[in-house]
């Protein structure tokens, strides 16, 4: 099993704050002869339902030497899921989890902001300490 994001239980336990319940921890994915557990390295893939709302949220702790690279990774990683979903289970979202401090810093940059933009790509912003979502963005 690929090795946890810093951020993993944080998130998970956000999420579930929120009233979401935790349905895969990873969510397994498998399409065009690829499988994938959505954990590559240092992140994961939580899949959680909600008021018949599905969602799957990528973690991510960007606390990496280079952002920049933790962010190329995790946007192509991104693309890939939610191309895999929209075939496999088009009706769960695809989310990725950004901490506070890491949107408040680095998604504040016009370069992500363009690029998140650019690529459809949606935020869930959590509270580290508190284990507590705090933005859901579209």
């Amino acid at each position: 099993m690929p090795a946890k994001d810093l951020f993993h239980n944080v998130v998970k336990n956000a999420l579930i704050k929120d009233g979401w319940i935790i349905t895969d921890d990873p969510l397994y994915l498998t399409f065009g002869g690829v499988d994938m557990y959505v954990d590559l390295g240092a992140e994961k893939l939580i899949a959680a339902e909600k008021d018949h709302q599905k969602i799957a949220v990528e973690v991510k702790s960007f606390m990496q030497a280079s952002i920049t690279a933790e962010y190329h990774t995790a946007l192509g990683q991104y693309i890939n899921y939610r191309m895999i979903l929209e075939n496999k289970e088009p009706d769960r979202i695809l989310y990725l989890a950004v901490s506070e401090d890491a949107y408040a810093t680095f998604f504040r940059l016009l370069f992500t902001q363009v690029s998140i933009k650019k690529n459809g790509v949606k935020l869930v912003i959590y509270d580290i300490k508190k284990e507590e979502v705090r933005e859901w963005i579209n």
